[in-house]
């Protein structure tokens, strides 16, 4: 069962799932609505699926510093809700999560049990879905976290600077924000693989690998679309306030997906080159 079937990461995984020939119930947020907890709770009692993966979000970051209780709903109280009633239902569960759960300060890639300290609204919400899902759930749930997520479908950076490109624009993008561009495919797929897998119950980081800082990004992709990464001139986070800090270093390490027996995803220039996303549009 997937939940937020109609977002980037919900998409792809709907799309992965059906073409390889699996059983999937989708459900976007018209058939369901987290905050309603109530048909949360009667959706996975009648259907009783084996997995459920939560790709529903409220994913406005800075809208969150003024309504962190509307995203909270969502985040927090409706993931508790989604994962006691996979409890009552003997239903594992895998539940995307954020870099934004860490605070930024650190130096090497963040492992799996490093201590969260969220620095905003959006990332405490997140946080408080992850500690529902694995107090509900010790048996069965899996948090996901990610970051820097793109799809050929939705709002998300990647295709925002393909637009710039196209329309003959020479943005300005900080370079002192770094972190790891993930392909929502290539997270889809590390999904199922979790999802067939005999991983324990835990926390997992799926990015694909290296990272770069988000000006690094915008000229990688202004290059592969065949124009001069000159265009984007780097600034600095104090030349774009925004009502939400973010991290200056969110870099997840994959010791998780070692210890399982996963291979880490690739690298994200990779990823970039092949997800065709900037083909799409």
């Amino acid at each position: 069962m997937v939940i937020g079937a109609s977002g980037m990461l919900g998409t792809e995984l709907t799309a992965r799932l059906r073409a390889q020939g699996k059983p999937v119930l989708a459900f976007g947020r018209r058939e369901l609505d987290l905050r309603d907890t109530s048909a949360v709770h009667r959706l996975v009692a009648d259907r009783r699926p084996d997995v459920v993966v939560n790709c529903a979000a409220w994913n406005a970051v800075d809208e969150a510093e003024t309504r962190e209780d509307e995203a909270f709903a969502v985040n927090g109280t409706g993931v508790r809700a989604l994962a006691e009633a996979c409890g009552r239902a003997g239903a594992r569960m895998i539940q995307p999560s954020s870099d934004y759960v860490f605070d930024g300060t650190a130096l090497d890639p963040y492992p799996e049990d490093a201590r969260a300290c969220p620095v905003n609204a959006y990332g405490r919400t997140k946080l408080a879905g992850e500690r529902a899902v694995l107090e509900a759930l010790p048996r069965g749930g899996y948090v996901v976290r990610t970051a820097w997520l793109y799809a050929a479908t939705g709002h998300n950076f990647v295709r925002t600077m393909a637009r710039l490109e196209r329309e003959g624009a020479a943005p300005d993008v900080v370079g002192d924000q770094f972190g790891q561009p993930t392909w929502a495919g290539d997270l889809a797929a590390r999904v199922v693989d979790l999802a067939g897998s005999e991983a324990p119950p835990g926390v997992y980081h799926a990015t694909n690998s290296g990272h770069t800082s988000w000006c690094g990004l915008a000229r990688e992709v202004f290059t592969l679309l065949g124009a001069d990464p000159a265009r984007v001139t780097e600034v600095s986070s104090k030349d774009f306030p925004r009502p939400a800090p973010r991290p200056a270093y969110s870099v997840l390490g994959h010791d998780g997906w070692r210890a399982t027996g996963l291979p880490p995803m690739r690298h994200w220039r990779e990823a970039l080159r092949e997800s065709r996303v900037l083909a799409a549009d």
